[in-house]
């Protein structure tokens, strides 16, 4: 049996990928920072784990999770799912330092220090997973908007990449997934997809992916996003 760990399953994509892994066999551990009902009925038809209490932001927590789960066998995925959009609307030069900071803090520093830390968790052609965004393309950006939101998800493939680059001789790998556009609080009800289509293509792909090496920029469908 595979076993995943997935960070911020309370709702939208994250609670979707516990739904899809759950169906496709997987032993699932997720976690939400505080509990949540929709989760905890999940594991009314099926076997999984959930830890609360746990924000990515939040070192000690995590830390207590790495403990908590020292029994646990390891990984073949750890899928960091957590993310924030505060005001994604305004420009960044109109934002408090404090809101800029806290969107990279939560959307690229925290998930780099969650692989850090859990690293070693990961079992033989593994891999770490971490949610991104198309909106993170540097290529790609040509109509500016969501500029404080973007540019966090730079950082965070960035920083993903140095960070696969530090480790390039574990034997797993790293994945930068962008979810597609999907009817989340963060997408919005005009998104051209669902979140059980999204997280159908993305366990896809993850499943086809497990044993490769390096770091990619993927879409939900397997496709390579430009940097």
């Amino acid at each position: 049996m595979k076993r995943v760990l997935i960070v911020g399953a309370s709702r939208g994509l994250g609670l979707g990928l516990v739904a899809r892994f759950l169906a496709r066999g997987w032993d699932v551990t997720a976690t939400v920072r505080r509990p949540s009902q929709a989760l905890a009925d999940l594991s009314m038809d099926a076997p999984l784990r959930i830890e609360a209490g746990v924000d990515i932001d939040d070192d000690g927590a995590v830390a207590d999770l790495r403990t908590r789960l020292t029994e646990v066998p390891d990984f073949d995925l750890v899928f960091v799912v957590a993310g924030i959009a505060t005001q994604a609307g305004t420009p960044a030069s109109l934002l408090s330092r404090e809101v800029v900071g806290a969107v990279f803090q939560t959307n690229a520093v925290s998930p780099i220090r969650f692989a850090e830390a859990f690293h070693r968790r990961v079992a033989p052609g593994g891999l770490i997973v971490l949610m991104t965004s198309k909106l993170g393309s540097v290529s790609l950006n040509r109509g500016g908007g969501w500029s404080s939101y973007r540019a966090s998800k730079a950082a965070l493939n960035t920083l993903a990449r140095s960070f696969a680059g530090q480790h390039k001789g574990a034997d797993w790998g790293v994945v930068l997934m962008h979810p597609g556009w999907v009817r989340t609080d963060l997408g919005g009800r005009r998104a051209t997809l669902d979140v059980e289509t999204s997280a159908r293509g993305m366990v896809g792909v993850l499943e086809a992916h497990l044993g490769q090496r390096g770091c990619v920029y993927l879409d939900h469908a397997g496709e390579k996003v430009p940097w």
